[in-house]
């Protein structure tokens, strides 16, 4: 898209949502059709050029994010809400989408993991600056979803995008596997370059069914032994207690993803969270220092706050 198609893009944008004018008015203004000012409308939208947020008065407490940012002492942004959960889940896809465009830089190397919201927040990346993804786990299909492989696929189609994948599940039968997995060159190759990241977004997951993709995938016996340790929740397969410091288990030798210290050293990782049910684990997450910016939704906020309280 040419500078003369995107002041086209900005002023009708300018013309609908401030100055109020129909799609009719618009394009009879400017000598276009209704199709090509809807057109310009949406890809205004997709691209982030054009952000619309709506909130009940109830909800509009926009001191939430920093409240939680000054508890947790790190960054928080809090996405906008909505009654129903799958609705509630594709707006903080949105948000994450949006802020790792904000994010992403030319040249950056941008480590990525997977999670229902993660995954989502692809589909609204039409465009990034020219950077090479790792893929950070390997995959892990969860029902009416797809896995970390679709998704760095689909990075993949981006113009300017090179992707490094992990061909591998994220959960193998033993530890052997999983040591000659890692081992294989071109999956060996992705989990070194998770060493040198400048950017990660990852997801944190509650230790529950309900809160967790990895929870139900793995043995009784797996869980059980997490839970003994004091595993409160787990950021890309790899396990943490309430202290956010390491929980190492037999699922730990089986895993086939980013470390939680190659996070650690990465200058900024975006972690998003959802619902109230993986408060205790973003907190821990933060205390743990395993990601610098949370994308939450307001539910997960709200029990953070309760948390405190």
């Amino acid at each position: 898209m040419d500078e003369d198609e995107l002041a086209l893009m900005r002023d009708v944008c300018i013309d609908f949502h401030l100055e109020g004018k129909s799609k009719v008015e618009i394009a009879k203004e400017r000598d276009l059709s209704r199709f090509q000012v809807a057109r310009l409308l949406s890809t205004a939208r997709e691209r982030g050029i054009v952000r619309i947020s709506i909130a009940l008065p109830e909800e509009s407490d926009s001191d939430l994010g920093a409240r939680v940012s000054a508890d947790l002492g790190v960054r928080v942004i809090i996405s906008p809400s909505h009654s129903d959960p799958s609705q509630r889940r594709d707006l903080l896809a949105r948000t994450v989408a949006d802020t790792i465009r904000d994010r992403v830089r030319d040249g950056m190397t941008v480590g990525m993991s997977w999670s229902r919201t993660i995954e989502r927040a692809t589909m609204h990346l039409d465009h990034l600056e020219p950077c090479e993804i790792v893929q950070l786990v390997g995959a892990m299909p969860v029902a009416d979803s797809g896995d970390s492989v679709e998704m760095i696929q689909r990075l993949k189609s981006l113009r300017g995008v090179r992707t490094w994948p992990i061909w591998a599940p994220l959960v193998v039968r033993d530890a052997a596997t999983a040591a000659g997995l890692r081992e294989q060159p071109q999956i060996a190759e992705a989990l070194t370059r998770a060493d040198a990241l400048n950017l990660a977004v990852v997801a944190i997951g509650g230790w529950s069914r309900q809160a967790s993709t990895v929870y139900p995938n793995i043995t009784q016996a797996d869980r059980e032994e997490a839970e003994a340790i004091g595993a409160v929740g787990e950021c890309s397969g790899r396990l943490f207690d309430a202290a956010g410091h390491d929980v190492h288990t037999a699922l730990d030798e089986r895993v086939v993803a980013v470390r939680l210290d190659q996070l650690r050293r990465t200058p900024e990782v975006v972690a998003c969270g959802f619902g109230a049910g993986v408060a205790p684990a973003v907190r821990a997450a933060a205390l743990g220092n395993i990601a610098s910016t949370f994308v939450l939704d307001a539910e997960c906020a709200r029990a953070l706050m309760e948390q405190q309280d």
